[in-house]
């Protein structure tokens, strides 16, 4: 059995309302897109992630994956198996939040 990552502080999560939408997105089927590997430039159905990439990999809750319809240069990315356990209890605990609490998140980033 692997050891788990243990990630650096930098790959903290930083905005918890992007972290959850992606996790909704990626739980839903769609793939994350890196258009630049090195400066991690990357898009979930249209939407830049600023902040979730680095924390999903570095968790290992997301795997590259060799993608033939796609694009020369780009690289796609999905949930991992540990990813979709962790997804469903993430998006159960927020659900399980009064609104009030995921609003107050969501603005405070």
């Amino acid at each position: 059995m692997a050891a788990a990552p243990t990630p650096s502080s930098s790959t903290a999560v930083v905005h918890l309302g992007e972290f959850i939408d992606t996790l909704a997105l990626l739980r839903g089927g769609h793939i994350i897109v890196v258009m630049d590997p090195d400066k991690r430039t990357c898009v979930l159905d249209g939407m830049g992630l600023q902040w979730s990439f680095r924390t999903l990999e570095a968790y290992g809750l997301i795997a590259e994956f060799a993608n033939p319809v796609g694009f020369e240069g780009l690289r796609y990315y999905r949930l991992t198996d540990a990813g979709r356990d962790f997804a469903d209890r993430a998006l159960a605990a927020w659900r399980a939040r009064p609104w009030h609490q995921r609003l107050m998140l969501r603005l405070r980033g």
